[in-house]
């Protein structure tokens, strides 16, 4: 019930001026998501941690602004280290548009990255555009087979999925969106998480295991183990402003950690969402409200 109630405040427009209002959360915010974005990519990177930086933005509604988001990226390109990754949605690319036009975007984002030694993946979103995303992430891997998908544990067919991608890069997370017929439960929702890295740590891909549990930050060790992968085989990622002393730990041990870096001015779906896929957050964040008043 929290979870759904907190998916329909992302899309409240009312709700959005409200909370974007309070001062407080403005604070909040900063922990969470970059102002500087280029500063918080240097900072990082000297403690040894990895990036991968989001543009934040989504369902464009015209053909401008798409070309903006693509300039946004090509500009956030400079500011990147060899090995950094950008993640990209492509409803800001304009797919809902037309897919041609975010297979486009999409691809002029992979050359120019190529070009600096940066990867990219793609976002996974709302439920009725995963088929076009694999779509376009297949035709994309013709040119640039380094491009990174996202699959979502909640979704039943995760599984599936999964084991089509194959030789791919491929970030695994819970979800924070919702479907028909969709995992709900914690329980259920890791369940499908784990089913799903165990066929990725088996596979000939790169898995990017996408949590701030401990329980499935184990089992991933576990399962790297148990298949054969070395610390270079796979990489843990977690959200900016999330566990950092987890973060730090991981690196410390040898393991690729790669923190995700949302930045611009369109972060109140970004939040929203994140409380609606771990509700316990929104106590750590009324928490953080508070201490900071």
């Amino acid at each position: 019930m929290l979870r759904q109630a907190l998916l329909a405040v992302s899309k409240s427009r009312r709700a959005e001026r409200l909370i974007a209002a309070s001062p407080l959360t403005r604070d909040v915010v900063r922990r969470y998501v970059a102002g500087d974005v280029g500063g918080a990519v240097d900072e990082l990177s000297r403690r040894g941690l990895r990036v991968s930086v989001d543009h934040l933005g989504e369902d464009v509604t015209g053909r401008v602004q798409a070309e903006d988001t693509v300039i946004a990226y090509l500009s956030l390109l400079r500011l990147l280290p060899a090995g950094a990754d950008v993640s990209v949605k492509l409803t800001a690319l304009g797919l809902r548009l037309s897919e041609e036009l975010a297979f486009d975007h999409a691809a002029a984002i992979c050359r120019a990255a190529a070009a600096r030694n940066v990867t990219v993946t793609l976002d996974a979103e709302e439920h009725d555009t995963i088929a076009m995303l694999h779509a376009v992430h297949a035709a994309l891997r013709k040119e640039h087979p380094d491009v990174g998908v996202v699959v979502q544990a909640y979704l039943p067919d995760s599984l599936d999925r999964c084991e089509q991608l194959g030789d791919a890069r491929v970030r695994l997370c819970k979800g924070a969106y919702t479907a028909p017929g969709a995992y709900t439960s914690t329980a259920d929702i890791d369940r499908s998480f784990v089913r799903c890295l165990k066929v990725l740590m088996a596979g000939a891909g790169y898995p990017m295991v996408a949590t701030h549990d401990p329980r499935l930050v184990r089992i991933a060790s576990t399962l790297a183990v148990l298949d054969g992968r070395d610390p270079a085989g796979f990489e843990y990622q977690m959200l900016y402003g999330v566990r950092p002393d987890e973060q730090a730990r991981l690196a410390a041990l040898g393991f690729t950690m790669r923190v995700y870096i949302p930045y611009g001015a369109d972060w109140y779906p970004y939040l929203m969402r994140r409380l609606a896929e771990r509700p316990r957050n929104l106590a750590f964040f009324l928490r953080s409200l508070l201490s900071r008043g």
